[in-house]
């Protein structure tokens, strides 16, 4: 699966982990920054690229990571056809993709940890959209 990453110097860290684990699982990873948590970024400018790879068909799922993972999911979701999810539990990572269809994950590196973050990005990419009814309520979504 094509998945492509990004992150602010808050999700750096995370970001990090997240590419060697699903590059060890044998995805095909595309990072676009930021390369360090050194130096303050605007966030927006990340989300809006990473969604782009999305909306052209680059990439199949796209993961978002900055300090709570709140700010990326709100500038993702201004992107028409991006569904964006900023979650920290198993069970909203697994469902965001099977009920909401979701198509970008988004994290926070100061909400959790490397190997939570890890946890929760295999689980969201290893999850399949279930359709039937909630096809219905996607196509909502789009309408809006």
């Amino acid at each position: 699966m094509k998945i492509v990453i990004a992150a602010d110097h808050g999700g750096y860290d995370i970001k990090q982990a997240i590419i060697k684990a699903l590059t060890d699982d044998g995805h095909e990873v595309c990072d676009l920054g930021t390369d360090s948590a050194d130096v303050s970024v605007d966030y927006p400018a990340y989300a809006k690229a990473l969604c782009k790879k999305i909306q052209s068909g680059d990439a199949n799922l796209g993961i978002l990571c900055c300090g709570t993972g709140i700010g990326m999911s709100m500038a993702a979701n201004k992107q028409r056809g991006i569904r964006a999810a900023a979650l920290s539990d198993e069970f909203s990572a697994e469902m965001t993709r099977r009920h909401n269809n979701a198509n970008v994950l988004c994290l926070g590196g100061r909400v959790i940890d490397a190997e939570k973050a890890v946890k929760l990005s295999r689980i969201f990419v290893g999850t399949d959209f279930e359709g039937g009814r909630h096809q219905r309520r996607v196509d909502m979504l789009e309408d809006l």
